[in-house]
């Protein structure tokens, strides 16, 4: 299973030989520093660059390249170091980036030495920095983790260098760009490249398909940092999935599908003629399986609405500022400053600008059309994990036999094109628990406290119903904690088909039990997991992941409650504990910072659409919409009475 990380986040590494892959899109140059138990880096001799591309246990690439590979051994590393950072900076030169403003969000992901995937990380939020620290590889009581890091630099190698206390640092700055001069970048095969999802605020989960600018027409907009293309099944996301040794082929089988051979791949569909509009259709995109062309697909629309928003945006400041400055170069020829000429210069200025954002409005409005009828014939082909409640898919549903690659969590839309919705995937299994905000947005004004309350009850079991509707029978199960009985509407649907093993848990001590044991639930499987005895775990253990709705939090909660939650939500996700808590932050005040943690560590969503989710490459602010069931509807209730069915069965 494969983690995607965010910032500041860790996880334990595996094994002890290591490849690190990264993918920019431009050359860069990549290296490692070596530091000790203070974190500092005592000399040349321990930084690993284009010039010295080897130390013990490490080495990194040669030259200046858009992918890199790094052979890490954890092993041989000598006894005095305690960490290891991977870095990145820009080759200096003339024509080449001077900032990673200008250069895709670089993606890093951490591999064992058959191409399974531990880790991966995309570097988001960079602007004037020049140089960053990737990712950390760190012991820590015997045993070595991974950090995401993502520290800037706006000085550049020799302010990194620096930073980690190295002696002559802007010298061996100098000398490793020099080393890069005139080297060429080296082709190896493209990792599979994650991207943060769209919900990157906090933390992300999106992979893009197709990118934008593949089809002739999107070439003339004005362009965008793009994004390395991912390789279908290889890489995170995928749990599980193997990577591509060198060489090697792709292995696209998911975990829980048999391992029988695969069947032939499908036949690539035709591109449009020359000057023919591109025809859409349903699960185009790259992949063994439809569901994995689907899922590609509807990544590939994402970025693709994403970098044409971005292109139009872009078109539409340049016309600005070059109306602005044509403007003031006519104001400063006195003649113009008054009378016929000056009004005639801002008369044609104003024409060239409004011409311009013509022309890139025609260019959008053709590129979001073509995204509406790829939609419109997406939308149907949908297998109920990624379809909305409303879909006819739900009226022949039956218990699957395996679990999807992702589900729906609800719909994203930007102000450009508020009709066209692209869902909302988030790939399974879970990574990070979900928090429904049940405090004040800014779409939320017509309903009172306890309205949006309600609301957020009732999306909290949508999701839950969702999750339990995509697994097989017996393979995901809910609790739900209710401290002063508050959810007990909203709650119907699952008290009534009798999807949960309990009750819902009221006052202190049902609170304080139900954490206990989900605690205890991940202490033993944690155990068992590092010490390779899986098989020694309590007959009574119930495998199966678990979901935990908290409710009404932080009412009913003592600090031992917060202490169990907070550690639920940073180690339950690796071993199949979930929470998906509703509650108002600002109920928690009297916490202080201590509960910042916990917010950050679980995915935002709303109970009413709100523009709080960004993507990794251009930072729209994406209007999120939470999945619900039409009003009136039946379908949650007859979707939750055939899941209990089959666990009866």
């Amino acid at each position: 299973m494969t983690a995607e990380l965010v910032r500041g986040q860790n996880h334990p590494l595996p094994v002890a030989r290591l490849e690190i892959r990264v993918s920019a899109g431009k050359p860069v140059l990549a290296g490692a520093t070596l530091s000790d138990e203070q974190g500092r880096v005592r000399g040349a001799e321990w930084v690993a660059h284009p010039g010295s591309p080897q130390l013990p246990g490490l080495e990194v690439s040669r030259q200046a390249a858009a992918d890199h590979r790094l052979a890490v051994d954890l092993e041989a590393l000598p006894e005095a170091v305690h960490r290891v950072n991977v870095l990145l900076a820009l080759p200096t030169g003339p024509g080449g980036p001077s900032s990673f403003a200008s250069v895709a969000a670089p993606f890093t992901a951490v591999t064992g030495p058959a191409g399974a995937e531990v880790v991966s990380y995309t570097i988001t939020g960079l602007g004037a920095e020049s140089a960053v620290v990737a990712l950390e590889l760190y012991r820590r009581q015997g045993a070595w983790k991974v950090r995401a890091v993502g520290q800037g630099y706006a000085g550049g190698l020799a302010d990194l260098l620096g930073d980690q206390g190295l002696p002559g640092a802007r010298d061996l700055a100098d000398a490793i760009q020099a080393a890069a001069v005139g080297s060429a970048a080296r082709s190896v095969a493209p990792p599979y490249t994650a991207q943060a999802p769209p919900h990157t605020v906090p933390g992300g989960d999106v992979r893009p398909g197709p990118g934008f600018g593949d089809r002739p027409e999107e070439r003339a907009t004005t362009p965008v940092p793009q994004s390395p293309r991912p390789v279908p099944g290889q890489g995170p996301g995928v749990p599980g999935a193997g990577g591509r040794p060198e060489g090697g082929p792709v292995d696209y089988t998911h975990p829980r599908r048999q391992r029988a051979a695969p069947p032939t791949p499908p036949p690539a569909v035709p591109g449009p003629r020359p000057g023919e509009q591109h025809r859409p259709v349903a699960g185009d995109a790259t992949g063994w399986s439809m569901e994995e062309r689907l899922y590609n697909q509807v990544r590939g629309m994402f970025e693709d609405l994403a970098r044409a928003a971005a292109a139009y945006r872009s078109a539409v400041d340049f016309a600005d500022s070059r109306l602005e400055r044509e403007i003031d170069e006519a104001l400063s020829d006195p003649r113009c400053r008054t009378g016929s000429a000056g009004a005639e210069a801002r008369r044609q200025a104003q024409e060239k600008r409004d011409g311009l954002a013509a022309r890139a409005r025609e260019v959008l409005d053709r590129d979001l059309d073509q995204l509406v009828a790829e939609s419109e014939v997406v939308e149907p082909a949908l297998a109920p994990a990624f379809a909305r409640w409303d879909h006819p898919v739900w009226h022949g549903y039956r218990v699957p036999a395996e679990a999807p690659l992702a589900l729906r969590a609800g719909d994203l839309h930007l102000p450009v094109r508020p009709g066209l919705r692209i869902p909302m995937l988030v790939r399974l299994p879970l990574e990070r628990g979900l928090w429904v905000d049940s405090g004040r947005t800014g779409s939320g004004a017509e309903l009172d406290s306890a309205g949006l309350r309600t609301r957020a009850m009732d999306t909290a079991v949508a999701h839950a119903a969702r999750l339990l509707a995509v697994h097989p029978a017996g393979e995901f199960t809910v609790q739900v904690i209710d401290p002063a009985g508050s959810g007990a509407g909203p709650l119907a649907p699952l008290t009534a088909s009798g999807v949960l093993d309990a009750p819902p848990a009221t006052g202190a001590q049902g609170v304080a039990a139900v954490l206990a044991r989900l605690v205890q639930r991940v202490d033993l499987v944690q155990m068992a997991v590092r010490g390779g005895a899986a098989d020694s775990l309590p007959p009574d253990l119930d495998p199966a992941e678990q979901l935990l709705i908290v409710n009404d939090f932080p009412h009913g909660f003592d600090d031992r409650a917060l202490t169990h939650l907070r550690y639920l939500a940073d180690e339950g996700p690796s071993v199949g504990v979930h929470l998906l808590m509703v509650a108002d932050r600002e109920d928690a005040r009297e916490y202080g910072p201590v509960l910042d943690p916990l917010w950050r560590s679980l995915l935002r969503i709303t109970p009413v659409p709100d523009d709080h989710i960004a993507d990794p490459w251009v930072g729209h602010a994406w209007t999120y919409e939470p999945s619900l069931p039409p009003p009136g509807s039946e379908v949650l209730r007859n979707v939750l009475d055939q899941v209990a069915a089959a666990r009866r069965v």
